[in-house]
């Protein structure tokens, strides 16, 4: 047995810290690189608070990191943007506290298109062919929708952005459907959410949103991605609920951003887009009806005004009937004398006309007219013989010509104009049955209105004494019996022979009281 131990094999290989082993290799890389050019698409951008830019370097495998110090940034050149093709110049070195390498880029320069954004650019050209960009196709989001859809992920501040601004702005029903909203399963989750939308029935038992909001954070070009898949564009255009699409900052642009109706730079501008401010609402229809109401009382104050301009034209009442009243004074004043001389005029043609029936008379023109009589009687019966036998001979000779067949149509014939001329006449008369009536109700509604009848309803009275009309206190003083005719009857005062000749009389026309 050796009295030394065998050693362990490597046992004499040096030991390194991490410090010193991160040190060794940030050497050898700065060492063995040194100053190179290295050609990408450039990825995620970010200019942080100290002036410092960091951005990603890629192609279709692996992911460079680069930064620039913020005394280099003056001297790049060229400013990358997410998308661009370039070509950076610097150093490499690598980080020892995180173990990680990277380019510290100096000078930047364009290489070409990047391949995403020309992927991007082929695929919204080819979209925007067969018309799903078209602002024709696009539809009008509902003012006010009672049911909100959101299509994002439940992680993030996104989906709580929304339900907040929601609430603070009208409070309303949400519909979260979850998706991933990057990576692989992002396209087809989004694309089958907005079709599960639109494929709920209106008023089932899961309500069917009015308005969609697909949304999510800001992000880089890979990120963002999925809402640049043909399967989410396609999905947004034929979706028929109307869509906002909410993807990303409003730098950002996706293809779900063209084939939706509305898109909104951000998700809370989403959420603002989607509902009105409840408070503003409520103040817009108090201002509405207030100047509604003012509206109203001053539209019915002008008509007011001008129905008393209209009324200031008219004529008075009194002089409407002035003339009528004047014309029925001067009428009535002639209706007794013109009714005694027409009875006399028909008194004494009576007479004369009596003074000629005496007996004889009648009884000498009743044997004249008698003796006629038998004369035409006697040659009245050869001549009906004769007219009858050739009246025989007419019809016979007619009866010939005709057949039942003809006579039926004849009858047929005479029947409908019988008919017609039937109903022609009865619409006639009925029509001028009905305007004498409309003429005679007319005549008895102006017969009224001028009837002395029409003034003692509206509170006057007739005085009558001795079948005189009474005007005077003096009169009514002398008058041994007064009869005071109202609207609704007469009224006597008094007794004796004068008022019994009075009622005998008929009434004449007066002066009202």
């Amino acid at each position: 047995m050796d009295l030394l131990d065998d050693p362990v094999p490597g046992s004499n290989t040096p030991e390194f810290s991490v410090s010193e082993i991160a040190g060794r290799v940030k050497k050898l890389i700065e060492g063995e690189l040194g100053w190179v050019r290295i050609k990408g698409e450039v990825g995620r951008v970010v200019l942080a608070r100290s002036g410092h830019l960091y951005f990603d370097l890629k192609d279709d495998r692996n992911v460079l990191s680069c930064m620039t110090w913020k005394g280099q940034v003056s001297d790049l050149g060229t400013m990358p943007e997410e998308g661009m093709e370039v070509v950076a110049e610097g150093r490499m070195t690598a980080s020892g506290f995180q173990s990680k390498f990277s380019l510290n880029a100096q000078r930047i320069a364009i290489a070409g298109e990047g391949a995403l954004m020309a992927l991007l650019e082929k695929r919204k050209k080819a979209l925007a062919a067969e018309g799903l960009f078209d602002e024709a196709r696009k539809k009008p989001l509902p003012y006010l929708p009672e049911v909100i859809g959101v299509v994002t992920s439940l992680q993030g501040a996104v989906i709580r952005d929304i339900l907040h601004r929601l609430r603070d702005r009208f409070p309303r029903k949400v519909l979260i459907w979850p998706v991933a909203v990057q990576g692989a399963a992002c396209a087809p989750e989004v694309a089958r959410a907005i079709a599960g939308f639109n494929a709920l029935s209106p008023g089932g038992s899961m309500p069917r949103p009015d308005l969609i909001i697909v949304a999510r954070g800001g992000g880089s070009v890979e990120d963002l991605w999925g809402f640049n898949e043909e399967a989410v564009a396609r999905a947004a255009a034929a979706s028929d609920i109307p869509l906002i699409s909410a993807v990303g900052h409003e730098t950002d642009t996706t293809l779900i951003d063209f084939a939706s109706d509305q898109r909104a730079p951000a998700p809370t501008a989403a959420a603002e887009m989607a509902v009105p401010v409840r408070h503003e609402l409520a103040a817009w229809v108090e201002q509405a009806g207030a100047r509604m109401s003012t509206s109203v009382s001053g539209g019915m104050l002008a008509r007011r005004q001008r129905l008393r301009d209209l009324a200031r034209a008219l004529p008075r009442p009194d002089a409407l009937v002035e003339g009528p009243r004047q014309r029925l004074d001067v009428l009535g004043d002639r209706l007794g004398p013109a009714l005694i001389a027409g009875v006399q005029r028909r008194r004494v043609r009576l007479s004369d006309v009596s003074g000629s029936l005496r007996p004889a008379v009648l009884t000498r023109q009743m044997r004249t007219e008698r003796q006629r009589l038998t004369a035409m009687s006697d040659r009245l019966a050869p001549a009906l013989s004769r007219i009858a036998a050739r009246r025989r001979e007419q019809l016979e000779a007619r009866v010939s010509r005709f057949t039942p067949r003809l006579l039926a149509q004849d009858v047929d014939q005479a029947k409908v104009r019988f008919e017609t001329i039937c109903a022609r006449l009865q619409a006639t008369g009925t029509r001028q049955i009905e305007r004498l009536r409309q003429r005679l109700d007319g005549m008895d509604r102006l017969r009224e209105t001028l009837s002395y009848k029409a003034t003692l309803a509206r509170g006057y009275a007739v005085v009558r004494g001795a079948g005189q009309i009474v005007t005077t206190k003096a009169a009514a003083e002398a008058a041994p019996a007064l009869e005071i005719e109202f609207s609704d009857g007469r009224l006597k005062l008094g007794g004796g022979q004068s008022v019994r000749k009075a009622k005998a009389k008929p009434p004449e026309q007066g002066s009202l009281f």
